[in-house]
């Protein structure tokens, strides 16, 4: 196992809630070593002494010839060398530890399971489960830079000689000895961005990799990390960190993107077994970052967009991911059933760069499939210093399936208009015609603020404000129950929320329809900002593979 990813398991710190019902049957919220980009926070990097050497295994050493040791000696000179030489030119600010992961983003130790937490107000009867979070703060102290983009997963192909972190400010460096140095059998990847239970297991992933099957132990209130899972044999690629479960078949949808080799993208299902079907080779000219995808009743929405890997650029220095001007933003849209690409259908839509897609749907009236998304400008301002400021639109783009055109329009009004990132909308209603989309106020970027509730039809913003220095992650909606008759805003929104005055962080659990708050839970921790969550409720805990 990668040490990233033993460090994602090792350091979530489960939180019983006492229900308000009886004692001996609490409800229980988890948390992980999450982060994100900080920009103005005061530096509070706390981590463990460890030692930066080359950690070696011999039992995990593969068997090389004279020839093999001797070049592998060889391009580990001259990686040690180029890394000596990059040390003394400073970092930018995408990459410096002391900005991207200061103040609230910074880790937190490993700390022991807590018990009958102070709790204000009353936890509704119908959360009783786990609720987890992912999140890309390393455990060790990196050695160089640190970034959250895609060029820390690809600098983490080192992880298990050089431990967590992204060791290199120049990173081609970690692809010039990778498969010399690398024990790549046990993994590469972080594992710090998606979350999803499926088959009876709890995946972390990220798309540089395979997930990684996180097991929930209970009654105990632990987790142990118990390895890469390729579906038993059945995934011979990574998998996109946001694959779909479609509330209706139970099947999951995803993706896989290669930056090196064609074909680029892959597009492949499970059945509710975990049955894996053929893959579907999707022809891209270029390699493109493909973080997020959609599925509706019948189709999966595929974006290629124009945020695109180009790794000779690590080459002088520069980010592998980049904008390209000259690309042709499009979506693509595929039979859920399809066994080839040949029938894809290619929509142009310009200035559509969605890094999240919160849901999609058909609507064969008018012969469309209607996306919703937050397009971010400039495109690659999360992974490249700008001047220009973030702004990210919650927009519905429609895409005619006959005539081959798309509109766009940002769903709330230019005076309400708030950036929006992270988030959801009801799971029972994904690929379906849904009203309510539930997301992260990220301002001032890139910290959270609160969360909207928007509604997608009239653009009506409602929010939920965190208060004075108080600032949270993505909010989870929770329905009520899995009965898709319900109304669709019936439930509750979860989120981690951290006071940076006082340094302390709560659990609040809101009710979604009034967004009145229901119940907060102190925590006997400080809990970093960070990415996505799920909640695994006490039922599907007992059939746990």
């Amino acid at each position: 196992m990668p040490s990233s990813t033993c460090n994602w398991a090792k350091t979530l710190i489960p939180h019983p809630l006492p229900s308000s019902n009886s004692s001996s049957s609490p409800s229980i919220s988890w948390r992980s070593n999450p982060i994100h980009s900080a920009l103005y926070s005061p530096s509070v990097l706390h981590f463990p002494k460890q030692s930066h050497q080359a950690t070696h295994h011999p039992q995990h050493q593969p068997h090389w010839n004279f020839l093999q040791r001797a070049a592998s000696t060889a391009l580990n000179m001259a990686e040690n060398a180029l890394l000596s030489l990059e040390l003394h030119h400073p970092l930018p600010k995408m990459a410096d530890p002391r900005v991207q992961i200061s103040g609230n983003f910074a880790p937190v130790p490993e700390n022991p399971v807590k018990q009958s937490l102070p709790v204000t107000g009353t936890i509704p009867s119908c959360i009783n489960g786990v609720y987890l979070r992912n999140g890309a703060n390393p455990l060790f102290e990196p050695v160089a830079g640190h970034h959250l983009s895609i060029m820390e997963k690809l600098a983490t192909l080192v992880g298990s000689r050089k431990r967590k972190g992204f060791d290199k400010k120049r990173n081609w460096v970690v692809l010039f000895s990778l498969k010399q140095s690398v024990n790549y059998t046990q993994g590469t990847g972080v594992a710090n961005a998606g979350l999803v239970y499926f088959n009876n297991r709890l995946l972390a992933m990220s798309e540089d990799d395979l997930p990684y099957h996180v097991r929930i132990i209970t009654p105990s209130g632990d987790l142990e990390t118990v390895g890469r899972y390729n579906f038993d044999d059945q995934l011979k690629s990574t998998m996109i960190a946001h694959p779909k479960i479609d509330p209706s078949s139970k099947e999951l949808f995803a993706l896989s993107y290669d930056v090196v080799q064609k074909p680029y993208l892959k597009y492949f299902k499970f059945s509710p077994d975990g049955t894996k079907s053929p893959d579907v080779e999707i022809p891209l000219p270029v390699p493109t970052m493909m973080h997020d995808f959609a599925i509706t009743e019948n189709f999966v929405v595929i974006p290629d967009q124009q945020v695109v890997f180009k790794l000779q650029e690590m080459i002088t220095g520069g980010s592998p991911v980049i904008y390209d001007k000259d690309k042709k933003s499009r979506f693509g849209i595929l039979s859920k059933n399809e066994s080839d690409a040949s029938d894809i259908l290619w929509i142009e839509s310009d200035d559509t760069f969605c890094f999240h897609l919160w849901n999609a749907w058909e609507e064969p009236e008018s012969d469309e499939v209607v996306v919703i998304g937050s397009c971010m400008t400039p495109p690659d301002s999360i992974f490249n210093e700008c001047d220009e400021g973030l702004k990210s639109v919650l927009s519905e783009i429609r895409l005619n399936l006959k005539t081959g055109e798309s509109t766009r329009r940002p769903i709330i009004s230019e005076s309400d208009q708030v950036n929006l990132e992270a988030g959801m909308v009801n799971k029972n209603r994904l690929g379906r015609k849904t009203r309510y989309a539930y997301l992260a106020i990220a301002e001032p970027w890139p910290k959270v603020s609160g969360f909207a509730k928007v509604d997608l039809f009239t653009g009506e913003v409602k929010k939920h404000i965190y208060g004075d220095k108080r600032y949270g992650g993505e909010p989870f909606f929770l329905p009520r129950d899995d009965d898709s008759e319900t109304a669709e805003d019936d439930g509750y929104i979860l989120s981690f929320v951290h006071d940076e005055k006082k340094c302390k962080s709560e659990l609040r659990i809101v009710n979604a329809m009034n967004l009145q708050l229901e119940a907060s839970i102190k925590l006997p921790s400080r809990v970093p900002y960070g990415f996505h969550g799920t909640f695994v409720d006490a039922k599907s805990l007992i059939n746990q593979a």
